[in-house]
């Protein structure tokens, strides 16, 4: 592995990561509307789909940057919405300068399954399993040791208890049910920016971004000679995804297949009252088997 991209990406879960982070939050105001995730959330789907409901253009890796940018390349970026702000991606913690935001949630442990995918694939997963695999990977990534940006229960919390929140300038959205029924979430979503579009558009832009279509795009953008990576989605040097597939599967709940119950059990215990606020149920129980138990 390439000394320099180590050394980088080990940096970047550090507190050496501060000043990069003020740098990035350089010229917002107060009409941008930021559409917020915890890294391996959905986020990038959900971009593609909105672009082409926009722009009625078709969304790719090269373009879906220019209208609906990366926290960091927002400067130049078009205004997409309504009010004349822009529409910026941001993987951070809830912070001050954020006015009114789109919060994308996924469950902790199929975002974890995601991440640990990717690391592995990337050889960083060393850095953080000390030895014992996936269950040491799982333990650094609970304590928020893994990524850029704390814990998963951390994450949440900071945008779901922010003043957002509480002024009506917030609205959550679960990726789960996005999946499950995608144009009510998206109208949802519309609806929050003020934007209005026809049914068919939106349906056309859900088929045009399914999972498959997705990897055809990457497939495509990758043989023009491009990298996928943070940013504009084609630079060079990326350190998480350079190397590793962009898309994968988008799972709904396929931690249940891949996680021991030790597994599960040390994310209950981490992370359980976090993914109770979240309307996760805990241990193996499904999320409709858990609906029940409360109907009841």
């Amino acid at each position: 592995m390439n000394t320099l991209k180590t050394l980088r990406y080990r940096a970047s879960r550090t507190k050496l990561r501060m000043p990069k982070a003020w740098w990035q939050h350089r010229g917002l105001n107060d009409k941008d509307v930021f559409f917020a995730s915890f890294e391996r959330s959905g986020n990038t789907w959900l971009r593609f789909v909105l672009m082409e409901i926009l722009t009625q253009d078709s969304a790719g890796f090269l373009n879906v940057n220019h209208l609906l940018p990366e926290l960091g390349t927002h400067q130049d970026a078009e205004a997409a919405l309504p009010n004349g702000g822009r529409f910026i991606k941001t993987h951070e913690m809830y912070r001050s300068e954020y006015k009114r935001a789109i919060y994308l949630m996924r469950d902790l442990r199929d975002v974890m399954l995601s991440n640990w995918a990717r690391d592995k694939e990337m050889g960083f997963s060393q850095y953080f399993d000390h030895g014992q695999g996936m269950d040491g990977y799982i333990e650094s990534f609970l304590k928020g040791k893994v990524t850029r940006f704390g814990s998963w229960q951390q994450h949440v919390d900071s945008w779901v208890n922010s003043p957002l929140a509480h002024n009506g300038n917030l609205l959550v959205v679960r990726y789960e049910d996005l999946r499950k029924d995608t144009e009510p979430g998206l109208l949802e979503m519309l609806n929050f920016l003020g934007i209005h579009r026809d049914r068919e558009q939106i349906r056309r832009a859900i088929e045009n971004n399914s999972l498959r279509a997705m990897r055809e795009k990457e497939e495509k953008a990758k043989k023009s000679g491009a990298t996928l990576g943070k940013g504009t989605l084609l630079r060079k040097h990326n350190l998480d995804r350079e190397d590793a597939r962009f898309v994968r599967n988008g799972s709904v709940g396929g931690w249940r297949e891949k996680l021991s119950s030790e597994q599960i059990a040390m994310v209950d215990r981490y992370a359980g009252e976090a993914l109770l606020r979240a309307g996760y149920p805990l241990g193996m129980v499904h999320e409709e088997q858990a609906e029940l138990a409360i109907g009841d």
